[in-house]
């Protein structure tokens, strides 16, 4: 496991199109999906340590924004290399955890390349008109350092996008597992 933070795209970026496979329904989702609405695109996997120490917490967040901000989920992570990362891998966990929002498998990683993503947890947040308000961590919680998992990092985001005020200036990045790519 390579500890890799996350690359902090600059603030005002607009959300980079994608058009995926929802693991668990099947489906084609489209950024264009989302339109008017703002958007946390969070780029997670199966089996990084980070990830599944916040699996539940973002379960209940997700939940708790659901009728505010769209969410996805994306896996990027190379899965002929880390088969349990694959698209029936993640459908299974969609179903374990009962995630509230698409997961989405980027098998080409193109879409993970477009957001500039690098690790797994890496929350992407943008407004109604798909510009990045927040790139960071969830919260200051990681595996093993016994603070609380509470998500108040990107809550406060959320809550800011929601009363229409502009984004903090300071963010901090997100650390966890680099995402996994293929070779070549």
């Amino acid at each position: 496991m390579a500890l890799t933070p996350s690359t902090m795209v600059p603030l005002g970026t607009e959300a980079p199109d994608f058009e995926l496979t929802d693991t668990a329904t099947g489906d084609t989702v489209k950024r264009a999906d989302f339109a008017g609405r703002p958007l946390l695109v969070m780029f997670i996997c199966n089996h990084c340590p980070f990830v599944k120490h916040l699996k539940p917490a973002l379960v209940e967040f997700a939940r708790g924004c659901a009728e505010a901000v769209a969410v996805v989920a994306i896996s990027s992570n190379d899965a002929k290399a880390h088969p349990g990362d694959g698209p029936t891998h993640m459908a299974a966990d969609h179903a374990r955890f009962g995630y509230p929002f698409p997961y989405l498998y980027d098998a080409t990683q193109a879409v993970a390349k477009a957001y500039d993503a690098a690790c797994t947890p890496d929350f992407f947040l943008f407004d109604a008109d798909h510009r990045l308000v927040y790139r960071g961590r969830f919260d200051e919680s990681t595996p093993g350092n016994g603070k609380p998992i509470t998500g108040a990092d990107l809550q406060a985001a959320v809550d800011r996008v929601i009363a229409g005020h502009p984004p903090l200036a300071e963010q901090l990045p997100s650390m966890g597992c680099n995402i996994k790519w293929a070779a070549g």
